[in-house]
């Protein structure tokens, strides 16, 4: 193990065979704000994006957002972001750092920070992978009114604790700001996720006023999605032995297979 830690500066001292960003990250700006920056995001959305970057697509640039733990953003803030994601297969493994999240924030930390965040007129896209659990979805399937994180919300829409809250107050915001609707993209794998969560979301929306809830309905995108790829939870053991192939410390890397699927329907009329 070595005392030093992956960053943009180190980076340069990888071995050949691993890849890195071809980009400038210098350049990247921010474009989508992600809820949920786990494992999964960080081997499936998360490279699709960095694939985008390295085309030149340098208006996607991933902020992301920890609903509820700092352990995602302590790892990563010190590596500037940047972590190793390991692809294996039956009989060999590669290496490539991701570079696409450029920001980090920790939501009970900043609720504040994040709401700026998705008001920014550049955030044209919210991606989700915050777990079926966390929609908050009675037993018919709508939203679960009575559940405390949602009573709170209502009761103070400037310092939100769940999804629903942040979207449906940032969505206010830019509305009142005049700035055009972000695109709300589901990649957790519910029923007709996209629905699903714009119903949802609406029903919040319900609850604080009519005109939000309308122009919710009528103005926000939701397109579906489906994501698939096995992402195993990391190991000690795999921080060991990547960080000894890197010759520096990743204290988060990803495992993942080699295959990877997101299918998304083409609705984004904010930019994609």
């Amino acid at each position: 193990m070595t005392d030093r830690r992956l960053s943009n500066t180190t980076r340069q001292a990888l071995p050949a065979w691993v890849a890195v960003p071809g980009y400038d990250r210098n350049r990247v700006l921010p474009g989508i704000v992600h809820l949920g920056v786990g494992a999964f995001h960080r081997a499936h959305q998360a490279v699709y994006v960095d694939d985008c970057l390295a085309a030149g697509e340098m208006d996607w640039g991933i902020v992301g957002v920890s609903l509820r733990s700092t352990e995602t953003r302590d790892a990563l803030a010190p590596q500037d972001g940047l972590y190793t994601l390991a692809v294996r297969s039956s009989d060999s493994e590669s290496l490539r750092v991701v570079g696409s999240i450029v920001s980090m924030l920790v939501a009970p930390e900043s609720p504040g920070a994040v709401l700026a965040a998705l008001t920014d007129p550049r955030t044209s896209i919210v991606t989700l992978t915050i777990t079926e659990k966390a929609y908050l979805r009675a037993a018919g399937g709508g939203l679960d009114t009575a559940h405390p994180d949602i009573v709170l919300d209502l009761a103070n829409p400037r310092t939100p604790r769940t999804a629903h809250g942040f979207l449906v107050e940032s969505l206010a915001r830019r509305r009142a700001a005049g700035i055009q609707p972000f695109t709300v993209l589901c990649c957790d794998n519910l029923p007709a996720n996209g629905a699903t969560l714009h119903r949802l979301l609406v029903e919040f929306a319900a609850l604080r006023g009519t005109d939000l809830a309308r122009h919710i309905a009528d103005e926000v995108a939701f397109p579906s999605s489906m994501v698939d790829r096995i992402v195993p939870a990391t190991t000690d053991a795999d921080r060991a032995r990547i960080s000894d192939q890197l010759g520096i410390e990743d204290a988060w890397p990803v495992m993942t297979e080699p295959f990877c699927q997101w299918v998304v329907e083409d609705d984004f009329p904010a930019g994609r």
